[in-house]
C-alpha cells in the first residue's frame, strides 16, 4: 500500500514541477502516473550502471557529476513518453533537482 502512495505523490510532485517550470509539461494526471513509474524504473534498473560507469568523472566532480545524471534520465524519459515534455538540458536539471525535492518532501510526509 506504501509504494502504490509513493507513486501517486511521485506523480503528484511531477505535476508541481510542470506548472512550476515553464519548460516542462505534462498533458495529465495519467501521463504523469506514468511518467512516475518510468522515471522510478529509470532509476533503479540503469542509474546504477550510470553511476558505475562514471565513477572516476563523479569523484573528480566530488558528487555533483550525479546532477547531470539525474538530469539526463529525467530528460530521456521526457523523450519517450507522450505525455510527458522536457524542453532542453537546463530545463531538464531544474526538473529533477525540483522533482527529487517535492518527491522527498511529500516521501517524507509519508514515512512520518
Amino acid at each position: 500500500m506504501t509504494l502504490i502512495l509513493v507513486w501517486i505523490l511521485n506523480a503528484v510532485s511531477l505535476l508541481a514541477v510542470a506548472y512550476l517550470l515553464p519548460g516542462i509539461a505534462v498533458a495529465s494526471f495519467g501521463s504523469a502516473l506514468i511518467a512516475a513509474l518510468v522515471l522510478g524504473l529509470l532509476n533503479a534498473l540503469v542509474k546504477p550502471v550510470l553511476i558505475f560507469l562514471t565513477l572516476p568523472i563523479t569523484i573528480v566532480t566530488l558528487g555533483l557529476f550525479l546532477i547531470v545524471l539525474n538530469a539526463l534520465l529525467f530528460w530521456f524519459a521526457g523523450s519517450i513518453l507522450k505525455g510527458f515534455q522536457v524542453n532542453g538540458f537546463w530545463w531538464a536539471v531544474a526538473g529533477a533537482i525540483l522533482y527529487s525535492l517535492i518527491s522527498g518532501l511529500l516521501s517524507n510526509l509519508v514515512n512520518a
